[in-house]
């Protein structure tokens, strides 16, 4: 597993606080308003910070045409289905919770990688695996029951989870020859156009004006989430092995549900605080660095 860069250690830190936040900030957002339509304000107010972001940097706009299906493609997995199946689960389901289910992605990504991809872990990556997915169970201890009765939130959070983490494992692999953020820009506007449509279709009656929580939860997401914190995980999934680029994040629900225990008046259990301690050593099996090896002469 290969060290972080300083880089790449101050771009995690930052996009595991905007993304830890944002889990009660979209849970406060979409109470009282459409999700999809929450979800599609936010993405479309993101695009012009996102665009000024290439502009700054002089990272080109154009993909090459034949570049373009696989760009879809690209969309599709990490976009269009995590992000339609993650903010319906919102709706439903605890913020922390649904924090908790969409990070299963890890624990996805290992097993996509392992039998798709035919990727080979080494001791501390299934170290990593392992204590994610007993934190995951953990976290989730006290939820059982009240899942039990919402199957629709549940099952959306993991086919969610399942499908970021197939994109995860593409997007490391994918021969796109241009700049991460052209293909971050292009992923976003096309899920912005099919967010859009789903609104349109399944949402149109319940159209008003956002309340001022909602205004608040769009504005951070079309900011902070759209305009830099998907940016800057393509950018690490891009250039990290999926394993150390998904379990390196694995802090981000732990935040999601502390905070939401803070903000919305969530209850924590001892079952939380043994989760971190874990979280933390998934982390620290990717991202701690490896032991040079000894000249056996």
């Amino acid at each position: 597993m290969p060290q972080l860069s300083r880089q790449q250690l101050a771009i995690l830190v930052l996009l595991t606080l905007v993304w830890g936040l944002n889990w009660p900030i979209m849970k406060m957002g979409v109470t009282d308003y459409p999700p999809l339509s929450f979800r599609a304000l936010s993405i479309w107010l993101g695009i012009p910070v996102l665009a000024l972001g290439l502009v700054v940097l002089k990272v080109p706009f154009r993909v090459p045409r034949q570049h373009w299906p696989a760009l879809l493609w690209l969309a599709a997995t990490n976009m269009f289905v995590w992000h339609v199946c993650i903010i319906l689960a919102v709706k439903t389901l605890s913020s922390g919770r649904a924090a908790i289910l969409g990070y299963t992605m890890p624990i996805f990504s290992a097993v996509i990688g392992a039998l798709v991809f035919s990727a080979v872990l080494s001791r501390r990556g299934w170290l990593g695996v392992g204590a994610a997915a007993v934190g995951v169970a953990l976290l989730l201890w006290h939820e059982f029951t009240g899942l039990a009765g919402k199957p629709a939130g549940v099952a959306l959070a993991l086919a969610g989870a399942a499908s970021w983490a197939l994109g995860t494992q593409l997007l490391r692999r994918t021969r796109i020859d241009v700049p991460t953020l052209t293909i971050s820009f292009w992923m976003t506007v096309m899920t912005a156009v099919v967010i859009t449509v789903l609104s349109v279709i399944f949402e149109r009656p319940q159209w008003k004006a956002p309340s001022t929580a909602a205004w608040w939860g769009i504005g951070y997401n079309a900011v902070l989430i759209f305009g830099y914190a998907h940016a800057a995980w393509f950018y690490l999934a891009r250039g990290l092995p999926p394993v150390a680029s998904t379990l390196s994040v694995m802090f981000i629900p732990v935040l999601g549900v502390f905070s939401g225990a803070l903000w919305l008046g969530e209850v924590l259990h001892w079952q939380d605080w043994a989760a971190v301690v874990l979280m933390v050593v998934a982390i620290a099996s990717v991202l701690w660095p490896a032991r040079p090896a000894t000249d056996a002469s």
